[in-house]
This record gives structure tokens, sequence and C-alpha cells, in this order.
């Protein structure tokens, strides 16, 4: 089993502490996919990079440039999330909001994710929940108890359970044993494609209908 694992990184500078942080997490949940036997594939997403190109989208009524849907494929393709925002004004950056507003509301349904934010102090850790989860439960993903805030005197400690790196691994922990529960789902207990909504990237387009089926019914009056 080869776990694919997408890591958002929302951070604006270079280097970032927000990149820095979503390293240490996939490099975390790597670590505990390998423990467990399986091969773990991490790709990366920085948004950073994708700026003009998520602008272009929102003004263009969500038309994606090509960047844009190759990002939303490889969360529609992903077993797993781990998603990272510096903290701006109590909440996370609009660059992160812009990303998560042009998925297909489906693409991250009953995904098991990491959230983590960064900032100057500790004071801003309620962001992970009261600004995040609630953002990522509406996307119908699966948020693991242990979120991850770290501020920048975190970065540079020590390796101390209670610290940063402690919550990282208990992070990790809950996100790769829910991955690999729902690999391992026993048949005959477990719902039908049937009778799941299908997970999508939003970039496949339906079917045009033609001006017969359009027009149908109508009377040509108005």
């Amino acid at each position: 089993m080869s776990v694919r694992v997408a890591v958002v990184s929302a951070g604006l500078s270079q280097p970032s502490t927000s990149r820095m942080l979503a390293e240490q997490i996939a490099n975390a949940v790597s670590a505990q996919v390998s423990a467990r036997g399986e091969a773990a594939e991490v790709e990366f997403i920085e948004l950073r990079e994708l700026a003009q190109e998520l602008a272009t989208t929102m003004v263009t009524g969500g038309l994606p440039t090509p960047a844009v849907a190759a990002a939303r494929d490889v969360l529609a393709n992903a077993d797993a999330l781990v998603a990272v925002s510096p903290t701006f004004t109590a909440s996370y950056s609009g660059l992160f909001k812009m990303f998560f507003d042009v998925l297909d509301p489906d693409t991250l349904r009953n995904v098991p994710t990491i959230v983590g934010a960064t900032a100057g102090t500790a004071r801003h850790s309620l962001v992970l929940d009261f600004a995040m989860r609630p953002l990522f439960t509406y996307l119908h993903a699966l948020v693991v108890p242990t979120g991850v805030f770290a501020a920048t005197e975190d970065f540079g400690g020590g390796a101390d359970g209670a610290g940063l790196a402690g919550r990282v691994r208990q992070a990790a922990s809950e996100l790769v044993t829910q991955v690999m529960q729902a690999g391992s789902a026993v048949g005959g207990f477990v719902q039908s494609d049937a009778d799941l909504t299908r997970r999508v990237s939003g970039n496949q387009l339906g079917a045009t209908p033609d001006f017969a089926s359009l027009l149908k019914g109508h009377a040509g009056s108005l």
C-alpha cells in the first residue's frame, strides 16, 4: 500500500516557518507510514507559487489555470492532507482561503487531515480550533484531534515530548492510523461506492446540453 500525502503550505516568505512546519509534519507522517511497512508519496503544494494563478482563477469565474487544475488533482487523489497556514488577523491567510475556495466541495470528503498554523506568539494558537477546523469540517475532511501550532519560539527547541516535536509526532500518528483503518476496512461493513459521494477535483466538465433539451417544453412566449 502506498499512501499519497498532499501537503499545502501557505507561507509567504522564503524561507517560511509555515513551510518548515509543513515539512516537519510531512516527515513525521512518512516515518509513521514506513514504521507500518508501507510507503509514503509526499507532494507539496506551495501556495506562494500559485498566488497569481489563484487570483486569475477567481476573477474568471472559477475557471482554473493549468497550475491550479494540477493542484486540485493532487488533492483529489490524496489519501491524506497536511495543511499549514501563517496566522493573519486571528485567522488563516487570504491566500490559504483562496486556494480552498477554488476546490470542489467534495474534493476532501473523508480525507484524514492535519491542520497546522504558525505565528509570532503562542497567543494565536486558537486559530486551529476557531478558524481552521470549521473550514475543513465544512469541506467534509476528517481532521485529526491534534492540531499543530508553532510560535517563533518553538523552532530550534528541544525534542521534548511536550514540545513541538511531540505534537507533530502525535498528529502524524493519528493521521496514519486513520489512513490505515480506511485502507483495511472489512468488506460488508463499509458503504458501497454507490452510497458515497465520489471525490472529484472539479476539473472535469460535464456534457453540455443541446439547445433542444434546454428549450424543451418552452412555448415560445415571454
